[in-house]
Order: structure tokens, then C-alpha cells, then sequence
């Protein structure tokens, strides 16, 4: 079989159960800090986290699908290997910013909700004024 062909099986079903897997996981446990950033309506919070993950599926399938083609004509099994590697390694690069991307815009609603909540104040001082700051473990 072409070695090429083999880079794409290995690579496709990886890239999938690790965005699929990645999902799930941000998805159940972004849950409760979407809550906190919504003040707890819930509805509002399940809402986003389902469009974000939707959002997370396409940006991520998408960029798996485009990064699939590779230019190189592998001859070996070290170049399936590198190739695959580099492909995965980028995914998980991305899936990495995207999520932190999306970590810091909910922390700044968050920031700018707590310190509504307390008069107007930046969020470093409603935190000083006793709200629950990052490093309350939220």
C-alpha cells in the first residue's frame, strides 16, 4: 500500500477521536464555568456551551480535512511517521489555542459580570472587594 495512503489512515481516525474526545471533555466540565460567567442561568449556559462546541467541531474537522493533504512523497515508514506526526502535533496545537482562546474572552465576561456586580469596579477590585477571583478555583 502507498505509504502516503497510510499517513492519511492513521492520521484521519486519530484527528477525529481526539477532536470528538477533546469536545466531550471541554463540553462537561466547560459546563459549570459557563454558568458562573452567565450567573447562573442555566439555560443561557447550556445554550453556549452546545454552540461552542459546534463551533469547535467545524473549526476543527475543517482544519483536520485541509491539513490532511500532504506535498511529500513518502517512501518509508519514518516518513509516515513524521508526516503523521506533524500533522497531529499541529491539530492538538490548534485545538489547544482555539480552547484557550475561548478561556480567555468567557474569563473576561466573567470579570466584566463580577464587577458589575459590584458597583462598576474593574475586575481586580471587585476581586480585592471579596468576589471570587481565578485563583478561588474557578
Amino acid at each position: 500500500m502507498d505509504p502516503t495512503v497510510v499517513s492519511y489512515i492513521v492520521y484521519l481516525p486519530a484527528s477525529v477521536a481526539v477532536t470528538v474526545w477533546v469536545a466531550r471533555v471541554l463540553s462537561r466540565n466547560g459546563r459549570v464555568f459557563l454558568a458562573d460567567v452567565f450567573r447562573g442561568d442555566d439555560l443561557l449556559a447550556d445554550s453556549v456551551n452546545q454552540l461552542l462546541v459546534v463551533g469547535f467541531y467545524l473549526v476543527n474537522l475543517g482544519f483536520i480535512g485541509l491539513w490532511m493533504k500532504t506535498g511529500d512523497n513518502l517512501h518509508q515508514v519514518r516518513g509516515v511517521f513524521e508526516s503523521v506526526s506533524v500533522k497531529l502535533g499541529t491539530v492538538l496545537l490548534v485545538v489547544g489555542v482555539l480552547h484557550m482562546a475561548n478561556v480567555f474572552v468567557l474569563n473576561a465576561l466573567r470579570r466584566r459580570g463580577l464587577a458589575e456586580q459590584h458597583g462598576g469596579h474593574s475586575g481586580a477590585s471587585a476581586w480585592k472587594a471579596g468576589a471570587p477571583g481565578p485563583q478561588a478555583g474557578h
